[in-house]
């Protein structure tokens, strides 16, 4: 038996990263004011017909769509934005106020499986619901600097560009498919598929036949009314202002139909083709589309499978290693090594504990121990457990093991992590 295809398992190894990362996200969340929403895996059909739109690669070819024994038409989601503006409208999230809020999971696209690419991927995604202003973009856009500072990431760099009102945007919808159908031989299948129906999906192109074209199609500046031309404007001296460097890609774009005026992405050389680890933007009618009022909304998501493996290129984060390793041989070790590791972790929340279970050699313990990468050993064998004391050796150094007073431990235990720069926390 194996997983589905493009469907992966996310294995010990891996997940101490998916940890470090989630983890930091909730926090650099949490310091902008957003709260977490956790919305339904499956939602009926015609909410990602309605918000997507029915002509989209993602409606027609890679939704997962089935019908319930009841007979309805129910989908997996491709995306989360659909079912945050539903859940807002149906517990009224939206009237008269100003929501900021987060979600994370999984979603769902039948494409062609690729490194970076996957039929049930993983997102996090921001919100933010009721503020008109270029501001609420540039702080959405500081979340996303400040996230990967925090993750120790650099070559990032931050694409804008500007899709104007619903009017402009249908006005260049329209140049373009008049573009692109005199140019109809030179632009290859795929691309001839999609003009039909969203003719901005073609900029997007990265086959090498069509970048000539792509460059010489019409740009959409020439299509923005006055306030979204003053909205951008607005957007990049904010951006300045704080210090974000971005460069205006004109020929930006977001495959989904509702977005307006502000689109960005965050992109990195260091993956390849699929190299856009989180994009967003703004969606203006999107509430009002779903029956509810006129809303102002920007948003963005976060690719969790891309910003893993650029984690992959660097060090392991400490915040997944264990600090201590704990070594116990014998039978009376084992119990009172028991003993021992559940008062430190009750004494010590912050104490990230291994204890060796399964028996074993003094030297097949310690293989395990530097296997683990834990900080620090304790060890525990019939003479400690007589004299009420405990073994501590650190496993990255050359050294001799000291012998300490198990009533000591903590205080010598804090010391060595102390010295290489780990503060675990206060204890209780």
């Amino acid at each position: 038996m194996k997983a589905v295809r493009g469907m992966k398992d996310i294995l010990p190894v891996d997940a101490a990263r998916w940890r470090y990362l989630e983890e930091t996200v909730r926090t650099v969340l949490a310091s902008y004011g957003y709260e977490e929403i956790r919305l339904p895996i499956v939602e009926h059909t015609d909410l990602f017909r309605r918000s997507i739109g029915e002509e989209t690669d993602i409606v027609e070819k890679e939704m997962y769509t089935f019908a319930d024994r009841n007979g309805d038409s129910l989908s997996l989601r491709p995306e989360g934005t659909a079912s945050c503006v539903r859940a807002g409208l149906e517990h009224g999230l939206f009237h008269n106020q100003i929501q900021r809020l987060w979600y994370a999971g999984p979603m769902f696209r039948h494409e062609r499986p690729q490194k970076g690419r996957y039929r049930q991927f993983h997102q996090v995604g921001a919100e933010a619901y009721g503020m008109p202003g270029a501001d609420i973009d540039a702080e959405i856009i500081c979340l996303g600097a400040r996230l990967w500072r925090k993750l120790g990431l650099a070559d990032i760099r931050l694409e804008i560009n500007t899709l104007g009102d619903r009017e402009a945007r249908a006005s260049y919808r329209q140049a373009l498919f008049d573009y692109f159908s005199a140019h109809v031989d030179e632009i290859d299948e795929d691309s001839k598929n999609r003009l039909p129906g969203n003719p901005l999906r073609l900029l997007d192109s990265k086959h090498p036949a069509m970048q000539d074209l792509i460059g010489r199609a019409p740009s959409l500046i020439g299509y923005l009314n006055p306030e979204s031309e003053r909205h951008f404007t607005e957007l990049r001296g904010l951006l300045d202002a704080v210090g974000i460097r971005y460069s205006v890609n004109p020929r930006l774009v977001r495959g989904l139909d509702y977005y307006n005026r502000t689109v960005f992405e965050w992109v990195t050389q260091r993956l390849g083709a699929q190299g856009t680890i989180c994009a967003g933007g703004r969606y203006d009618g999107l509430v009002e589309q779903f029956g509810g009022r006129p809303t102002p909304a920007i948003g963005f998501a976060l690719g969790l499978e891309r910003i893993v493996a650029l984690l992959e290129q660097e060090a392991a984060p400490e915040a997944t290693r264990p600090h201590v390793y704990l070594i116990a041989v014998g039978e009376e070790a084992a119990a009172a090594a028991l003993r021992l590791a559940e008062s430190a972790r009750e004494a010590w929340p912050g104490l990230r504990l291994i204890a060796n279970c399964g028996g074993g050699s003094f030297k097949s313990q310690f293989r395990r121990a530097d296997k683990s990468q834990a900080h620090v050993a304790l060890i525990l064998g019939a003479e400690e457990v007589r004299q009420s004391t405990v073994g501590i050796k650190a496993l990255e150094e050359e050294g001799e093991q000291m012998t300490v007073a198990q009533r000591d431990l903590l205080d010598c235990l804090g010391e060595l992590l102390a010295r290489r720069g780990i503060l675990v926390g206060p204890v209780n």
